[in-house]
């Protein structure tokens, strides 16, 4: 039984366009996780929770606990080491000096018949630049030209644009304030980069738009024909596509999760239908 969608997120859209039977599964029919995305299952749910664990440190980092206060929630290995490796890049321990810091802030525009809703990592305005901050704690550096075509990054920057007048000082956020950064916990010195352009914009919207409107017309929802796909999705044996999972550093990637919150649309900052 289907449900009636009314948001969309980078994530719903990276399934819709990698695999619409996915797409259908997971936000349409809400259907239980039958099978396990990776091998070794136990250590990647472990690495996937010590990532949301960084998430938060870096949160408390930038709402003023100072860094040695949050260094000791740093309780892993892993969690130690990309804490080191933030506390010591001046890139971002730096921005704490800027007045418009805005950090897990949500995005919210309409987008056909639905609302596009993204939750930010950090907003940092300085003087004219607009810089959007994302943490990965990937264990593979991934290819700043895959990062380029993702959704992510085109969502992040055209939403910014769209709804984040009230960041700006009231004002109309040009494309070419925005700066887009990944930076990679385990790769401190090799941050993704994506500046931004009104023609980029341009394109953005008008894909976010089109495939908007497919998705409120779809009546079927095929599956990819990218069978190497199947290994890292957990509903694979609803396509009847396998057993086995695949390799989590290569699933790592592909399996990157929609991160669950709770939106209160009156603290939402968004453009009124």
């Amino acid at each position: 039984m289907s449900i009636q969608l009314t948001t969309l997120s980078q994530s719903s859209l990276q399934d819709y366009n990698d695999c619409p039977r996915r797409f259908e599964l997971r936000y349409l029919q809400q259907l239980a996780y039958p099978a396990i995305e990776t091998e070794p299952a136990l250590e990647n749910e472990k690495h996937q929770q010590e990532g949301e664990s960084f998430h938060r440190l870096a949160q408390q980092f930038f709402i003023g606990i100072p860094a040695e206060q949050v260094a000791k929630l740093a309780t892993t290995e892993n969690l130690q080491r990309w804490w080191e490796n933030f506390a010591q890049s001046e890139n971002l321990t730096g921005l704490t000096g800027l007045k418009g810091l805005k950090t897990e802030v949500t995005l919210s525009a309409p987008l056909g018949k639905f609302r596009l809703v993204a939750k930010y990592d950090l907003i940092a305005v300085d003087n004219e630049k607009i810089y959007i901050y994302d943490w990965k704690t990937y264990r593979k550096r991934p290819k700043t030209e895959w990062l380029a075509i993702r959704w992510q990054t085109r969502v992040y920057r055209a939403l910014l644009v769209q709804a984040g007048v009230h960041l700006n000082g009231g004002k109309t956020i040009r494309p070419e304030q925005i700066e887009m950064r990944y930076w990679f916990a385990d790769f401190p010195n090799d941050p993704a980069i994506f500046p931004y352009q009104t023609d980029q914009f341009k394109r953005d919207w008008d894909a976010l738009t089109r495939i908007s409107e497919e998705i409120t017309s779809a009546s079927t929802y095929p599956k990819t024909d990218d069978t190497t796909r199947c290994s890292y999705c957990p509903y694979r044996s609803y396509c009847n596509r396998g057993s086995r999972a695949g390799d989590a550093l290569d699933a790592e990637l592909e399996t990157e999760a929609e991160e669950l919150f709770d939106i209160n649309f009156e603290q939402v900052g968004e453009i009124e239908f």
